[in-house]
């Protein structure tokens, strides 16, 4: 067998295998367990999580999938095997060789013994991690670790492995975010709106016990309104998808929303920087619930920004983070 030079690992969050009550109680059974996610007290979590949990809401999510399920998927699977293809491509480009990458979910499928099968049987010994989260979180990135780990643990011959633990600030990624903005600007006559960077949320109490996720959801605004010449007035950072009854880090992205449509903003822009592919939570949650929000408090025009996706930026950010961590390979 020809060994490659190393692969690449690109890591997501996860999606159920259908858009279906039973496909999603799945999903969620895998997701909500991991105590990265949730760390509640395991018994009484349990008893939360199958008696309350999966037993309602499956079927509340399955109809928001519905939504937005594609011919190939997820969204986040379908978008996520053409920024695979599309690395590899440019890689092939850059090394002159070809450079497997393989696509893994931390939850659900395509998964890490699936894709860590494709990457051996392809030759790679050498393996670089990227997880799709541009701000490192325990909730995500670590998960992606632990999942991979546990993955691993069976193999009686592990590959040498490194791995990217975030890249929020990273030049050519915030060069991303603002060409997609002055895009979206451009296609609209140049009408801009008040900038609201709308982040997935995690507990409170993750980021006093040590997360610096919020603190890179700021640096990454910081110089994404510095890029867009924005003043203080224009743009706010703020937070989505909260879950469960504890408070979560704040502002919250539908209650600013609100606030703003009552106070008499008119026009408002959203884009979601935590987010590399779009899903459900940007397809549904935002470009559709949090419009309502906005503009039955009062907005008159609401317009969401979509994620980086497969734009020929964000995959030039991807090889420059190969390339990077990929020294002396």
């Amino acid at each position: 067998m020809t060994q490659a030079r190393f692969g690449v690992l690109l890591a997501n969050l996860g999606t159920p295998d259908a858009p279906t009550p039973a496909a999603v109680r799945r999903y969620l059974a895998e997701f909500l367990w991991d105590e990265r996610v949730i760390d509640v007290s395991r018994p009484l979590w349990w008893l939360i999580l199958n008696g309350v949990i999966l037993r309602f809401r499956p079927a509340k999510v399955a109809k928001g999938y519905a939504a937005v399920w594609q011919d190939e998927g997820s969204p986040l699977l379908a978008i996520g095997r053409r920024q695979q293809r599309a690395l590899a491509e440019r890689l092939a480009a850059r090394f002159g060789e070809t450079i497997p990458v393989e696509l893994a979910m931390t939850y659900g499928n395509p998964s890490m013994e699936e894709a860590g099968k494709a990457l051996r049987d392809a030759g790679a010994s050498r393996i670089l991690v990227l997880p799709l989260y541009p701000q490192y979180s325990r909730s995500t990135t670590a998960a992606v670790f632990d999942r991979l780990a546990r993955a691993l643990k069976p193999c009686p011959h592990l590959p040498e492995l490194r791995f990217v633990r975030d890249y929020h600030d990273h030049p050519g990624y915030i060069e991303a975010l603002a060409a997609s903005v002055r895009e979206h600007w451009a296609r609209h006559g140049g009408e801009r709106g008040r900038l609201l960077m709308s982040y997935h949320g995690i507990p409170k109490r993750y980021a006093e016990a040590g997360d610096p996720y919020p603190e890179q959801c700021a640096a990454t605004s910081r110089a994404l309104a510095t890029s867009l010449e924005l003043g203080d007035d224009d743009w706010l950072m703020s937070y989505q998808s909260r879950f469960g009854r504890e408070e979560w880090l704040k502002p919250y992205t539908d209650e600013t929303l609100k606030t703003w449509g009552h106070e008499g903003v008119e026009h408002v822009d959203v884009i979601s920087p935590a987010f590399a592919a779009d899903c459900l939570e940007t397809l549904e949650e935002l470009e559709v619930e949090n419009r309502g929000y906005f503009l039955e408090a009062g907005g008159k025009t609401y317009r969401y920004i979509a994620a980086l996706n497969d734009r020929p930026e964000h995959i030039a950010l991807f090889e420059r983070l190969v390339e990077q961590h990929t020294q002396g390979w």
